[in-house]
């Protein structure tokens, strides 16, 4: 009797004993905190972009891990072929208290260009490894934007597309759609291999940026510092190459509205000595060079005054030079002189100078102080005055917000290695 008592106790009831035991996706389902309406297929959508995010996460690092290998590598190569010198420890050390003191932008500038849905990066041009280029989107706009194709600086040794995230970032709020182009740098290769991916880089901008919201009949070229020169040599030798026989290029000047060359340097035997005294050495210059015979063939403002390419100087876009006249890194004395040889050959030119600024302040220091921007704003009112209609729009944007206190940026300027 006790053992039949205690067999009915244990036993279940019997509408428990009917029920089969729920599946593994019931069991998540109830395992999941009730929200209101469907609450655990809620929960499992939010599980499920979150994992997305996680890999995709997970790749962007495994791609900046990857990109930063590269670049360390060809420092060391460099560092390597230059031998460690007093210039170049006091260089290295002035550039590393600079990005010190700029660091609380540069860290807000990271996270936009890692983590923003703005921003493409690494889209492939060429077969190169460094034929990347970042795409800097307008955000919340329709209808096709302007493009403005950019080429960072970076001394021809250290350039990289991600330098122009913080231009790339302003233009986009203003509607303008951005693709920074990366390109070999020294020792990977010479100046003749930095035109030719720059050329290969324009060329897939002009042929595929409708894919992106972009405007193909609004292309603007703009070049800072080492990549002001690389551009402009760049559009220069593709005028020479429309004018004769043969052209294979799959890009054309006609298709740039006007080029942009901020703080550039267009005179390359002008250079030599200025460079060397300021620690970038004549043997590594010209090795950069290609030697010294080819500083005429890379020397835009020489260029344009042989006879020879006369008739390709009419074929040139708008050409706007920008450059600070406190500026010794680049003299501003080469954009002077390269208006006085294109106005000579009745190229369509204008010059801006900004007094007191220097190599950095136009393209780092005034962006970082936020306010406004006086060179963005001949920049950007140069492209919209193109499209009326759009302007009023598009200018209309927030004033940019400062992203370093005064007094890091004034320090900045005084240990600045540029």
């Amino acid at each position: 009797m006790e053992a039949e008592l205690r067999a009915r106790a244990a036993a279940p009831p019997a509408k428990e004993r009917d029920t089969p035991p729920p599946s593994p996706a019931a069991a998540a389902e109830e395992d999941a905190p009730l929200l209101p309406g469907d609450g655990g297929v809620r929960r499992r959508a939010m599980r499920e972009r979150f994992a997305q995010r996680s890999d995709s996460f997970r790749r962007e690092v495994g791609r900046a891990a990857a990109e930063t290998f590269l670049l360390t590598r060809l420092t060391l190569t460099l560092l390597r072929y230059l031998g460690i010198g007093y210039r170049w420890i006091r260089q290295f050390l002035a550039l590393c208290c600079y990005a010190l003191l700029l660091m609380p932008g540069f860290i807000q500038v990271l996270y936009y260009y890692f983590f923003s849905r703005q921003v493409h990066r690494s889209v492939v041009y060429g077969e190169q490894p460094r034929n990347r280029l970042d795409l800097y989107i307008p955000a919340g706009t329709t209808g096709l934007k302007p493009v403005v194709a950019f080429v960072t600086g970076g001394a021809w040794i250290i350039g990289y597309k991600g330098w122009g995230a913080l231009l790339g970032r302003r233009l986009a709020e203003r509607g303008i759609l951005v693709a920074c182009i990366d390109y070999r740098n020294f020792p990977q290769g010479t100046i003749g291999d930095m035109v030719e991916d720059v050329s290969q880089g324009i060329s897939f901008v002009c042929n595929n940026i409708a894919r992106y919201g972009g405007d193909p009949e609004r292309i603007y070229l703009v070049g800072q510092s080492a990549g002001a020169h690389i551009a402009a040599c760049t559009l220069v030798n593709q005028a020479i190459k429309e004018c004769g026989e043969g052209d294979t290029s799959n890009w054309s000047v006609g298709q740039l509205k006007a080029y942009f060359g901020i703080s550039g340097g267009y005179n390359l035997l002008n250079l030599v000595d200025h460079f060397h005294r300021r620690g970038l050495y004549r043997s590594v210059f010209l090795s950069i060079m290609e030697g010294q015979e080819s500083l005429r063939k890379f020397s835009p403002q020489v260029l344009v005054k042989d006879a020879a390419v006369r008739s390709a100087v009419p074929l040139l876009p708008h050409i706007i030079l920008l450059h600070g006249t406190s500026d010794c890194s680049m003299p501003c004395a080469e954009s002077e002189a390269f208006l006085d040889a294109l106005q000579q050959r009745g190229a369509k030119v204008d010059l801006f100078l900004y007094e007191g600024k220097t190599h950095t302040d136009l393209f780092l220091q005034d962006p970082l102080r936020g306010g406004r921007d006086k060179m963005l704003e001949e920049i950007v009112a140069t492209i919209h005055k193109d499209d009326p209609s759009e302007s009023t729009q598009d200018l209309a944007v927030p004033v940019a917000r400062r992203l370093v206190p005064e007094f890091m940026l004034m320090l900045a300027g005084r240990v600045s290695p540029f």
